[in-house]
């Protein structure tokens, strides 16, 4: 058991590990400009040759979607009635406990812990948290709604694609079914390097209100996860798919979020950090519970 979740979690974080030590050692790592080529280039083609290639049904897709939306709707709710009750501010940490790092963090870990079929899925809940993050989750953090975000949202058009060619059963040429995942290929690694080096250049400076949020995100989210798995009847790799993603650490977007609309950027970043470190711990022990 223990070589086996040694072998879901080690690629992970040793590869994050790459980006944080590169970081640390002063060498420069632009994820300004790495950013828009993973979400915009890497993760639609990653996206489409999932999709095409995974022995899935449109069923078990829209499944997924359903429990990404109904995870994501719960932590909203739940996450302002918090916040409300403690006097903090719902613009800077509510986008934080509701939308987890299910991209950088949950898709490579849904694919070693569950192979192929468990990267579709994933997929199908990450599509719903991304979509949301940078539409209501930047319309949180901004106290402005802008709907054209979603159009803007490349991830949402592969997903598009992806599903009209998944449902009239359709072949695209060889050519263009190897450029797409030799382009997605690049993704994961390039998520999850960019991920180290974004926390190798975050700090943290207070430790009491990010240190009792980020244990809420990770063990709450479980418990969500778990929650709606049983509600809607999930098994196997579906299951446990819905339950890693909803235990995601917070993702580096809701600190970017804060930042640029200057809401508490600093007890922001110190979630991200604080609930990564601590996923070091809660993930392993998850996934043996899962596996």
């Amino acid at each position: 058991m223990l070589a086996q979740l040694f072998a879901v979690i080690a690629p992970v974080f040793f590869t994050a590990l790459v980006g944080f030590t590169w970081i640390k050692s002063g060498r420069g790592f632009d994820t300004d400009k790495l950013t828009p080529l993973i979400t915009s280039v890497g993760t639609p083609c990653l996206v489409v040759s999932t999709l095409l290639k995974a022995d899935i049904s449109l069923d078990h897709l829209a499944r997924m979607a359903g429990a990404g939306a109904l995870a994501h709707l719960a932590a909203l709710v739940v996450g302002f009635v918090l916040l409300k009750a403690i006097g903090r501010s719902v613009s800077a940490f509510l986008p934080a406990l509701s939308f987890p790092n299910t991209g950088n963090m949950g898709l490579p870990l849904c694919l070693f812990a569950f192979g192929e079929q468990g990267l579709a899925l994933a997929i199908g809940y990450f599509v719903v948290s991304a979509v949301g993050q940078f539409t209501l989750g930047y319309a949180i953090a901004a106290g402005t709604v802008d709907i054209r975000r979603l159009a803007r949202t490349p991830i949402l058009w592969a997903v598009a694609v992806a599903l009209v060619l998944m449902a009239v059963d359709a072949d695209i040429p060889l050519w263009a079914a190897n450029t797409i995942q030799l382009i997605g290929q690049f993704t994961i690694p390039l998520m999850l390097m960019t991920l180290g080096a974004s926390l190798a250049r975050l700090s943290v400076r207070r430790l009491g209100l990010p240190a009792a949020l980020s244990v809420l995100r990770l063990v709450g989210g479980a418990a969500l996860g778990l929650a709606i798995a049983s509600i809607m009847g999930l098994e196997g790799a579906a299951r446990g798919v819905v339950v890693l993603q909803t235990a995601m650490p917070v993702a580096v977007f809701n600190y970017l979020f804060a930042q640029l609309h200057d809401n508490q950027p600093e007890e922001v970043a110190g979630l991200v950090v604080i609930s990564t470190a601590l996923s070091v711990v809660t993930l392993p022990l998850l996934l043996a519970y899962l596996l």
